[in-house]
């Protein structure tokens, strides 16, 4: 490959990226020339502890093809696994230049059916497992800023259409997915002066948790494009963790096959004002009239 590749000795860190879109994710990065830390708890789709941890296999991967890459083991949803992936990042590498926050896993119920312990579980690995490996990242951009050796960093989070739109049978899901919008909207505006750029991506892809919800969309052609391999998602990912992303933050991407959208998210619609108090039944008329020249909302994935 001739010229200079786009992450030429950055160094970046991928939360699950032992299998589906995160490995994906972690091979472009050190195609790209990056050095790579890949973090995978090795957990089944669940969350239960699974034996056979792949995040060797994956370091073993970008190595056999020329790159520089180490395993990370931690629980990036506690405190202390999260200061420890910044710290192996700064300790093998010497510098952290981009985040990728991609870890999690499903509990999925209806809402009836939906245990207190399923609700956290997922909330805690999707939400609580962004907003760790953000804070510790951030703190030490922070510190570099601070000192005079401004970054040029970058964050990318993973949200989801579920998250967007909701998904049937997935409120915990769903929840923490439209949660870390907001949470990327927060950290893009708070770290700008750093250096920092954060974004998110909704991405659509085969992975073990798509595979089982979405079986007949997600599965492979006999033939020509792949349109559902989490590698299509990758190449977006890499280059909003590189340099050349400079001035992009604050934003949502949906992106699939060969598709990328940019999100438009809430904005006011139509509007009434009155100089006094709605009485009830007023504030009802008023509504349905505004509901009637307002855009219908966008259908709820599994809905009737």
């Amino acid at each position: 490959m001739s010229g200079q590749r786009l992450c030429e000795g950055r160094v970046v860190i991928v939360t699950g990226a032992g299998r589906g879109l995160g490995r994906a994710h972690a091979l472009a990065y050190a195609a790209e020339g990056a050095r790579v830390v890949v973090n995978d708890l090795g957990v089944g789709l669940d969350g239960t502890p699974d034996p056979d941890s792949p995040a060797a296999r994956v370091v073993d991967e970008i190595h056999a093809a020329g790159g520089e890459a180490i395993a990370h083991g931690g629980d990036v949803a506690t405190s202390d696994g999260a200061a420890s992936l910044v710290r192996t990042a700064l300790d093998a590498y010497g510098r952290l230049d981009t985040l990728v926050n991609n870890a999690g896993f499903l509990r999925d119920r209806m809402l009836v059916n939906l245990d207190e312990d399923d609700w956290d579980a997922v909330l805690r690995v999707h939400l609580k497992g962004h907003f760790l490996p953000l804070k510790h990242a951030a703190l030490h951009w922070r510190a570099e800023a601070k000192g005079g050796r401004p970054p040029v960093a970058r964050v990318i989070n993973t949200s989801s259409g579920a998250g967007l739109l909701g998904s049937v049978g997935q409120g915990n899901y769903s929840a923490a997915k439209a949660g870390i919008v907001g949470l990327t909207l927060v950290a893009a505006a708070e770290l700008s002066r750093f250096g920092v750029l954060v974004n998110a991506i909704a991405p659509a892809a085969r992975t073990r948790m798509t595979e089982r919800v979405f079986a007949d969309t997600m599965a492979a052609p006999g033939t020509g494009f792949d349109a559902m391999a989490p590698e299509n998602v990758s190449p977006l990912v890499v280059w909003l963790g590189s340099a050349a992303s400079t001035g992009v933050t604050g934003r949502v991407f949906e992106t699939e096959g060969g598709r990328i959208t940019v999100m438009e998210g809430w904005h006011p619609g139509p509007t009434v004002t009155r100089p006094s108090r709605w009485a009830p039944g007023e504030a009802g008329e008023a509504t349905l009239k505004l509901l009637a020249r307002a855009e219908r909302p966008g259908r709820v994935y599994g809905a009737e």
